[in-house]
């Protein structure tokens, strides 16, 4: 729960809320906050004196902002109420939230009354300090304001889930844990003190012990507070203005203005609150397990980008070193360029972790905030900030949506020495996109039923369903080109071959989703297949022995297949980018080994330049 506490706090002192009441536009404050942050505005701006003028006016009446000035993006972290020219210019500071305050222009009047007693200086505004809405108040000052007792009930059992531990109250000397609360008793005992004080016999028997934790809460709950109206102080909230999205009270609809409003009975408005923001939090749950999972795929990121770098750097030295010595000058600009590519990646990526991380913390904590604010029983109360909850459950799953948890950056080094040039060429050295890639399968992105041997070349499968295996290199960019070989083919299987995203259904055949672009084949024929859309049928299939070539072309953003080197139908697939890895699904009747390293094939080679 403590990725909740954030919700908890106060915007204007950074502590808890006491005695929070909720503005008109969903935020909260403290009491005493509000008190603190209330600015004075000239007699003819105040609500009185447009009434009196003719001029429309409601009780929370909203300024313009462009009268106010309360601040740029482009300040220096001070701004200024200068809406009003009678009004002195007060500057903006920063509350321990780090949000922009106003504070009064003068300092209040001293009072012996309380915060919420204490008279409200004639026409004060409010700005709140999160969304930096202003509006004047009326003659009720801030007692016009609901106080939001669902918060001050959640903070309250937040402290209590904090609290040290309970203590017998009967022990004579030092109290030890209690381990036990008698309901009855209304005690706290420890296991000796039960025993000595508290025997399970007589009329002892029928007391019910509880946890001291449970008894801790069970203590300390009130009977639920009658919510009474802001307009009518002696009149108890009775329905709900669905118009107006607030409790009502009878007075209200008899005399008030919301006489004309639909409305509806409280108690149905309050669970159908409920079950909207229950359903709205199923949609945010699945968003954070999605996040959860996103971030362990960020963090193996910066652990494969951390070994590719090792072993290019090794490569990198073996190649330079054994050049003459006039390469040596070179190599260290080039290491250079490396360790640059190589922060720059883990920047990125550890950029993107951070920015998910904290993300991710809020939203758990608006999660664990609204799964307590369902546990009140107080209707009222919860009406008055189910709609702000909801929306902004809506808005934060919004935020999770497309692109948010797709990596920035890749893993790998394109890059590759050209140690052919000759001598007197070695100040021309420089870095070319790599030609062609090394890789092997990827048992650690595998379905478990993938079996490896030969160096992680060859897979079969221990399943009869269709199971993937990925390659270990991604590739974002150029012209690559692999083969596999069929060292096993019985009972005429459908292997399929392809590309995926890393997230791809490792549970069905290639092609079945929309994470892979493949060409599944028998013994006879061949179909193209992506999110279960089959293609292109085309005549010639495989036997033990076959070559299936994968053909990625991302300078044209094409994908082509070949069966013993002849293409097997058309161009597959067209429009292909992003990050792809080299795919495979296979079942027990089929083995196939890969081979990497492999030039493009020469007609297409040809093909492409004369394109």
């Amino acid at each position: 729960m403590e990725e909740m506490e954030e919700e908890l706090k106060c915007p204007v002192c950074g502590s808890f809320y006491r005695e929070p009441i909720i503005l008109p536009c969903s935020h909260n404050l403290c009491q005493a906050c509000a008190r603190n942050i209330l600015v004075q505005t000239p007699e003819s701006e105040s609500p009185q004196s447009r009434r009196a003028s003719g001029a429309g006016v409601s009780d929370y009446d909203y300024l313009d902002l462009d009268k106010m000035s309360l601040y740029s993006e482009a300040d220096s972290g001070y701004g200024s109420y200068g809406g009003f020219a009678s009004a002195p210019t007060t500057p903006c500071q920063k509350s321990p939230n780090g949000v922009r305050v106003f504070p009064p222009a003068m300092p209040p009047p001293p009072t012996h009354l309380s915060p919420a007693l204490a008279p409200v200086p004639r026409n004060s505004c409010i700005t709140c300090p999160q969304c930096h809405r202003s509006l004047i108040l009326d003659d009720r000052g801030l007692r016009g304001f609901p106080k939001n007792r669902v918060l001050e009930g959640v903070i309250d059992r937040y402290q209590q889930s904090k609290a040290a531990a309970l203590k017998c109250q009967l022990c004579e000397k030092v109290p030890k844990e209690a381990t036990v609360m008698c309901e009855q008793c209304d005690v706290f005992y420890c296991d000796p003190c039960r025993l000595r004080c508290h025997p399970p016999r007589g009329p002892l028997a029928k007391h019910r012990l509880v946890p001291p934790a449970q008894g801790r809460v069970s203590r300390r709950l009130s009977p639920r507070k009658v919510s009474t109206c802001t307009d009518h102080e002696l009149e108890n909230h009775s329905m709900y203005c669905v118009q107006c999205k607030m409790p009502v009270c009878y007075q209200c609809l008899e005399e008030g203005k919301h006489s004309s409003h639909e409305v509806k009975a409280l108690g149905a408005m309050w669970k159908l609150h409920k079950s909207q923001l229950s359903q709205a939090l199923n949609g945010l749950s699945d968003r954070a397990k999605e996040a959860k999972e996103f971030l362990v795929q960020l963090r193996n990121m910066v652990q494969q980008i951390q070994e590719n770098s090792v072993e290019f750097e090794a490569c990198l030295v073996a190649q330079c070193d054994a050049l003459i010595d006039a390469l040596n000058r070179r190599k260290a600009q080039l290491l250079a360029r490396v360790n640059k590519e190589h922060e720059h990646k883990l920047k990125v990526v550890r950029d993107q972790i951070s920015h998910c991380t904290v993300k991710l913390r809020q939203t758990t904590g608006l999660m664990e905030y609204c799964l307590e604010v369902i546990k009140e029983n107080d209707p009222s109360g919860f009406l008055q900030i189910s709609d702000a909850l909801i929306r902004r459950v809506h808005l934060t799953e919004d935020q999770w949506g497309k692109g948010t948890l797709t990596p920035r950056m890749t893993t790998d080094f394109d890059l590759s020495l050209d140690n052919s040039p000759l001598l007197q060429s070695i100040h021309q050295l420089d870095f070319v996109q790599m030609k062609v890639a090394w890789f092997a399968f990827d048992p650690g992105s595998a379905h478990s039923d993938i079996v490896f041997s030969n160096d992680n070349l060859t897979v079969t499968c221990s399943s009869y369903d269709d199971r993937v295996v990925l390659g270990k290199t991604g590739f974002s960019k150029g012209v690559h080109y692999w083969e596999l070989t069929i060292d096993r083919y019985d009972n005429h299987p459908d292997p399929a071959f392809g590309v995926a995203r890393m997230d791809v259904m490792k549970d069905v055949m290639l092609g079945k989703d929309d994470k892979a672009w493949a060409m599944y084949v028998d013994n006879n024929r061949s179909w193209f297949m992506h999110n279960n859309s089959h293609t292109n049928r085309t005549e010639g299939g495989i036997t033990k022995g076959a070559t299936i070539g994968v053909l990625l072309d991302l300078n044209r953003k094409t994908l082509t297949f070949f069966i013993n080197d002849e293409q097997q139908g058309p161009i597959a697939f067209e429009n292909v980018e992003g990050l792809f890895f080299p795919a495979v699904s296979l079942n027990r009747n089929v083995q196939v080994t890969l081979h990497t390293g492999l030039q493009v094939p020469d007609f297409y080679s040809s093909r492409a330049s004369i394109a």
